[in-house]
């Protein structure tokens, strides 16, 4: 008799071990969703703290490893404010994690990064044409990083070593104050030559090279137009002639034209068009000869403090998801460059611009030198008032 209850009470533990076990081995296999089927290449889920990227392996659609993200994330961010409020807000939303950001222009970003470069305080860098990048890694201040969404990014969007992958597209033009135009008597110009009117002196307004990557590539563009930089510095010796003054972000001419204190911007193309979504009377051209454009990129700073969570915060802006809360929130209308992020109107229609070969590794390698001759041969000579 004893030993058959000693049977069934071994019976029942079982039974009860068995129950429990069907009831934890859901909840374990929740937490780990490496190699499970996912919807969409580049989506990002976090599931019980747990973060996934959705890649593809061979064909078929596949969670890869998934981080365990704590901490604090320092995002360095050169887009607008908003944008940069938006896409924070949503990584801490999805992620759990903390997510800080301070806003600087491209230039001011690798000055910063290299000046920290030996106690590092950002964990990731964020937006800015890729040859401000391209410069960071040839200073030292950027870590290798394939996302695996990379992989279904066009080859332009991407280096090949993964010091960078771009996050959108912009186009550089002119942003002009029409009522500023009817009163000078021009037109919106359409050749960077139209810039060197005399009727413009004073009334043009651009961001500093040195701090802006907007105006490195309205730099970078004459060398490529005009052969050299040579010609590009004589260029910029007499459009200096009509400068009212230099900002120290790409997009800060908007807000003077928007007031109508100057008549033409060098801006990209996207900065007008939230200007004008506000309400300021301006329209863009772009110069026939050709203009340069961005490829706003995304890269892992060395020695970041949070890895984990900076490759996180970089698979998440290649997302589609990530890529359309720009149009949709932020009132940000660069071209996107994950395939499968939604189009808007307001984006800039390359087809209607001129583009320059842009040579992003060679704008990134002369690139310090450059913006130095450009302080010394021409924003120190300014003579416009």
């Amino acid at each position: 008799m004893k030993r058959s209850k000693l049977i069934t009470f071994g019976a029942l533990s079982a039974l009860v071990f068995s129950m429990l076990a069907a009831v934890v081995a859901p909840a374990d296999a929740a937490r780990d969703l490496k190699g499970s089927v996912c919807a969409q290449e580049g989506q990002v889920r976090t599931i019980s703290g747990v973060t996934y990227t959705c890649e593809r392996v061979n064909g078929n659609l596949q969670y890869a490893a998934g981080r365990k993200l704590s901490g604090t994330l320092n995002v360095l961010c050169t887009p607008q404010e908003l944008w940069c409020v938006e896409m924070t807000k949503a990584f801490q939303a999805k992620t759990g994690i903390t997510t800080k950001f301070i806003r600087l222009s491209s230039g001011e970003a690798v000055t910063r990064l290299v000046a920290s470069k030996n106690n590092p305080e950002f964990d990731v860098w964020t937006g800015g044409p890729n040859d401000s990048h391209i410069s960071g890694r040839i200073q030292g201040v950027l870590d290798p990083y394939k996302s695996p969404t990379r992989n279904m990014l066009k080859a332009q969007f991407k280096d090949a070593d993964g010091f960078w992958t771009g996050i959108y597209m912009g186009a550089l033009g002119f942003c002009s104050n029409t009522n500023e135009l009817k009163r000078l008597g021009l037109k919106a110009p359409t050749s960077w030559n139209d810039l060197l009117n005399a009727k413009y002196k004073g009334n043009i307004m651009m961001a500093h090279p040195g701090t802006s990557g907007t105006a490195y590539t309205a730099l970078w563009s004459q060398v490529l137009r005009l052969g050299s930089e040579d010609a590009a510095i004589d260029y910029m010796k007499d459009l200096n002639k009509n400068i009212l003054s230099y900002t120290r972000s790409g997009a800060g001419p908007t807000g003077p034209l928007g007031r109508g204190e100057v008549a033409t911007g060098l801006v990209f193309s996207h900065d007008c068009t939230a200007a004008i979504l506000r309400g300021n009377p301006l329209v863009v051209s772009f110069p026939k000869e050709g203009t340069g454009f961005e490829i706003g990129g995304i890269a892992l700073v060395k020695g970041a403090r949070n890895a984990d969570a900076a490759k996180a915060y970089i698979d998440f802006s290649l997302s589609a998801e990530a890529q359309n809360i720009g149009p949709a929130k932020a009132e940000s209308f660069q071209i996107l460059t994950n395939p499968n992020a939604k189009y808007d109107r307001r984006m800039v229609n390359l087809k209607k611009v001129t583009l320059l070969n842009y040579e992003a590794e060679a704008a990134g390698v002369a690139a310090v030198k450059l913006k130095a001759r450009f302080d010394k041969e021409v924003a120190l000579t300014s003579s416009a008032k």
